[in-house]
């Protein structure tokens, strides 16, 4: 279920943040088995079940997802059981109330500051990296009160292995210098982890890597390698008062 997951205590409380991997859910062949995006109504109810094994897992009641559409646009959530808003990032600071963004090859990015207990999730695409998603999920963040804040960085297609066309990476590139990459292949590419890891770093977060490469490995969705055959994987947050 987990490809990571790990705690940070702070003034606020507990920092609980894990990223998912396709093992130990419900869905059926080819998305076996932890698909947490089940597009179509016919795959409803395996999504549902999935999402109530991680909330069960995270010892929450429900999980705040939103309709991810490769945007800018951040969206404050203030109960899990919020109708899920159509935006790339969701920030709180309710403790309780986990925190989830889907990807199969994107980058999952988490921020916390455990001091003031402000976290939030971004879906950092090619589109959200170029047109500022990791500054506008920061800036929401700080809105909130977030100061000293830590962000990970969690499974997504790695530089070696995204292949675009050259007149695309040129056109990230311009505003996302750290994105311009090539392929083990000598193929022009982006690396999109590297791109909002600079932003991050420059912003004056702490960063906590915990990628891998969604293409090389068997253990993560990835639409690059499995095309519409490809579940979702997930980054998930959520603050509490204790370890219970």
């Amino acid at each position: 279920m987990f490809a990571s997951r790990e705690s940070r205590r702070g003034a606020a409380g507990l920092v609980d943040v894990a990223f998912t991997d396709r093992h130990g859910g419900s869905s059926a062949p080819p998305f076996d088995s932890f698909d947490l995006g089940a597009r179509g109504p016919d795959r409803s109810a395996e999504r549902q079940a999935n999402l109530e094994l991680l909330a069960r897992e995270l010892g929450v009641r429900t999980v705040a997802t939103m309709r991810q559409a490769h945007t800018a646009s951040v969206a404050v959530v203030t109960s899990s059981t919020s109708e899920p808003a159509t935006c790339d990032a969701l920030v709180t600071r309710e403790r309780g109330v986990a925190l989830c963004v889907r990807v199969a090859d994107c980058v999952p990015l988490i921020l916390a500051d455990t001091e003031t207990g402000v976290v939030a999730v971004a879906h950092a695409g090619r589109v959200g990296v170029a047109t500022g998603i990791v500054a506008a999920t920061l800036a929401a963040v700080r809105e909130l009160g977030g100061r000293d804040i830590q962000a990970w960085v969690g499974p997504y297609v790695c530089g070696s292995c995204y292949e675009v066309a050259a007149s695309m990476r040129a056109d990230v590139a311009a505003t996302a210098p750290a994105a311009f990459a090539c392929t083990t292949w000598g193929t022009p590419s982006l690396d999109l982890g590297a791109a909002a890891t600079a932003q991050l770093l420059a912003a004056g977060c702490t960063v906590n890597d915990r990628s891998r490469c969604t293409r090389e490995s068997d253990d993560l969705y990835s639409y690059r390698r499995d095309g519409a055959s490809s579940g979702r994987s997930a980054g998930v947050v959520v603050l509490r008062d204790t370890d219970g």
